[in-house]
């Protein structure tokens, strides 16, 4: 019984280490007590006067994840010698670098050397979708170090395309350790937040390459997106993801998805398979979707992580320590 015990032990470390182990509730609460308030403060700030901001933090720190793990590698600035993520063509339309730096140079005021900026940038994505309900979504746990190596190379193999198949998706989350549940409820996260025509255009104009339309796409739909995207030239204009409520972090993502609404070719793809479908079905369940979604996020925000001594503490979160 013993050897059982111990063998049952050793399966959840070696669990644990692979999902985030590392991390744990209130990392700094002796280092720098004031660290979580401190970016919470200061997200709240920056949401207060741009609303487009939590879409934008949850979407970063997504990115962030799938490339090297939750590193922070993200936030890293291109030099002459290397091309960094941040500029790859997935990750241009990112925004809110300034609001990271702003939270982190408060932190060095306060606690110099302790607080590392993929903590940061969990740790605000969270503050900024939570804004609205007054309360934390979903718990974060914290202990991340930084990467320091941030290459744009890298960042087609691992982000999931919004062009992508079913398959291609769920492949994409199984590399990271995430589950065909985990892809259903995080593309949730497209209940907030616009996409640009070239990322879904072709579904309106040029599906298969015959100048046809996406069957799968709702036809009234279509008309509406048509009037937006006048042609697949446009890189420029943008659309809500979740028409009309695209400021309002709900499941209303799940609703129109059901209603063939899903603007992506990688939204669509989840009603092509028979679980996926399923599990969409049971997040119209508001509660459902947020227990779930909290439960997810968390498991994402442990991908990969530095932890330990593994990694550094940037002093900027936009330039690796020298």
């Amino acid at each position: 019984m013993k050897t059982v015990f111990l063998i049952c032990l050793l399966v959840l470390c070696v669990i644990g280490v692979c999902q985030g182990g590392g991390l744990r509730k209130k990392f700094y609460r002796k280092s720098c007590p004031q660290a979580e308030d401190i970016v919470r403060k200061v997200t709240e700030r920056h949401v207060l006067s741009n609303p487009n901001l939590p879409a934008k933090l949850l979407r970063m720190h997504f990115h962030d994840c799938f490339v090297r793990g939750c590193d922070g590698s993200i936030l890293i600035e291109s030099t002459t010698n290397n091309t960094a993520e941040k500029d790859s063509i997935p990750n241009l339309t990112l925004t809110g670098f300034d609001v990271i730096e702003d939270i982190k140079s408060e932190l060095e005021k306060v606690c110099p050397g302790l607080v590392s900026c993929a903590d940061i940038l969990a740790l605000a994505a969270r503050d900024s979708v939570s804004y609205q309900f007054k309360k934390p979504l979903w718990e974060v746990l914290t202990g991340r170090r930084d990467g320091s190596v941030s290459l744009a190379s890298e960042v087609f193999a691992h982000i999931p395309s919004p062009f992508a198949n079913f398959s291609a998706l769920k492949q994409n989350f199984k590399s990271k350790g995430l589950t065909v549940h985990d892809l259903v409820v995080l593309s949730g996260g497209h209940t907030i937040g616009v996409g640009h025509c070239n990322l879904f255009s072709n579904r309106l104009y040029n599906f298969t390459g015959k100048g046809d339309q996406d069957p799968s796409l709702s036809a009234t739909y279509a008309e509406f997106l048509k009037a937006k995207c006048r042609s697949l030239a446009d890189t420029t204009t943008t659309v809500e993801m979740d028409p009309d409520s695209s400021f309002t972090f709900d499941n209303d993502y799940f609703v129109i998805l059901k209603q063939h609404k899903g603007l992506f070719q990688s939204d669509a793809a989840l009603l092509t398979n028979k679980i996926a479908s399923k599990i969409a079905g049971e997040l119209l369940n508001s509660k459902a979707f947020f227990t779930e979604f909290a439960q997810s996020m968390k498991r994402m925000g442990a991908i990969e992580v530095l932890t330990g001594s593994k990694g550094e503490i940037r002093k900027k979160c936009s330039v690796v320590n020298s």
